[in-house]
């Protein structure tokens, strides 16, 4: 018998530090509610989670810059609804200048109201902000600038999430092409088919009727129903189709046009790979011809919204200008019949545009509501899967902590036991 080492209460006493220990470190999850407290618990585990966590609170973010920009869309969309009920107001007045039932006064008086309608456009243009940020007065429209070799002039549009650059722009176009000639009258004669070509009438049957003496023209469908009519004094070109062939030019031309004009347009970034969101209408100075350049699309003002947990998860918005004056109706004079009659369809035009802009706001609101919806669900599924590595299981460590709880008892019991053995040696010195 040895009384220098207690072999079996340091064997004891090993065990009750172990489940002292264990006990420790249960107590400790079951008060914090998670299964890693620190990178010793689960070295992996806890890198996971952490990332997870950045990407859960990343998603909760972009939902919340999602609904931001919602709101932004709508400050602004808002103030547009205005902006419309100002143009049917004025489209309504110019409608009523355009009787004759009104006199001069009358008009006098209507051109009052149209004055302080633009200037409320032009408010509503300057003043409408979000966060101090002007949202209508261009500052955060998409700029292009195209430069196209035998073009005299182009309709841009670039839709959100287009990134700013320059882009090579190719183009090819076929020109329509008219037969079956047929001509009644004088100055007509010696036409051919190739000066009566067209580059923008739908396939069908046309007539032209031209009277020098009134330097009027008016080009129609078989039907008789009128397409243009137009002053030749002013320009000779009717529906695209060249009439200067002749100083006095009189007569009806009857033609087909069999062939409608085929356009294609692509346009390519530096690499060479055709952008999609760019949409271009160009207008030719030939009937049919092949062009290139470029156009430049600055995007460095517009509004970017990020809708996503990473770099690069973002889309951007440009809202244009809408002042009285980008919108056409600056200039309005509705004092004469023949003004106010052309003033309608200025209005409509202007109308139209803020319809379009109106449409554009609406149709990113509709992408960003769908966007919180995905967030919402990732952000959820997420978090699911992180719970499973980061918390911990309160019944089963609950379990855990009695085992090691009874086993720290029963230790602590057997411990006690162990020291009691050497004292049996002193029953060998009696």
């Amino acid at each position: 018998m040895r009384i220098n080492h207690n072999i079996a209460a340091l064997n004891t006493y090993n065990k009750l530090s172990a489940n002292t220990s264990a006990t420790s470190k249960s107590l400790e999850k079951l008060s914090s509610g998670l299964k890693i407290n620190r990178a010793g618990d689960n070295a992996a585990g806890l890198a996971i989670s952490e990332k997870m966590r950045g990407q859960i609170s990343g998603l909760n973010t972009a939902s919340t810059n999602a609904n931001d920009s919602i709101s932004l869309i709508q400050t602004a969309e808002g103030a547009l609804n205005e902006t419309h009920s100002i143009l049917q107001r004025m489209r309504e007045l110019a409608v009523q200048s355009s009787n004759d039932t009104n006199t001069d006064a009358d008009r006098g008086e209507i051109q009052k109201e149209i004055n302080q309608l633009t200037k409320e456009i032009d408010r509503i243009s300057n003043d409408t902000e979000f966060n101090t940020q002007k949202l209508l007065n261009g500052d955060k429209a998409i700029k292009t600038t195209t430069a196209v070799s035998g073009v005299t002039n182009s309709n841009v549009t670039v839709e959100a999430g287009v990134a700013g650059g320059t882009y090579r722009i190719n183009t090819t176009v076929t020109a329509a092409t008219a037969s079956g000639v047929a001509t009644t009258g004088t100055g007509f004669s010696g036409y051919t088919t190739t000066e009566v070509a067209t580059t923008d009438l739908k396939a069908g049957s046309y007539t032209l009727t031209v009277d020098s003496a009134a330097n009027t023209a008016t080009l129609s469908d078989i039907d008789g129903r009128l397409i243009e009519s137009i002053d030749t004094t002013k320009t000779k070109v009717i529906g695209e189709i060249n009439i200067s062939g002749a100083e006095t030019v009189d007569g009806t031309l009857s033609f087909t046009v069999n062939t409608e004009k085929k356009e294609e347009v692509s346009v390519k970034n530096a690499a060479g790979t055709e952008v999609k969101g760019i949409n271009i209408e160009l207008d030719y100075n030939a009937a049919s011809t092949t062009a290139s350049g470029s156009i430049q699309v600055d995007a460095k003002n517009v509004l970017t919204f990020q809708i996503g947990a990473n770099t690069g998860q973002s889309t951007t918005l440009g809202i244009d200008n809408m002042s009285s004056t980008e919108l056409g109706v600056n200039d309005l004079d509705l004092t004469k019949q023949s003004t106010a009659n052309s003033a309608i369809s200025t209005i409509d035009n202007a109308i139209a545009n803020v319809s379009s802009q109106r449409a554009k706001l609406g149709a990113v609101q509709n992408r960003l509501e769908h966007t919180i919806n995905n967030l919402g669900t990732s952000a959820e599924n997420l978090t699911s899967a992180e719970s499973r590595i980061r918390d911990v299981d309160m019944a089963k460590e609950m379990m855990e902590f009695t085992k090691n709880n009874i086993l720290s008892q029963a230790a602590q019991s057997m411990l006690a036991q162990a020291n009691q053995q050497p004292q049996s040696v002193l029953q060998l010195l009696q």
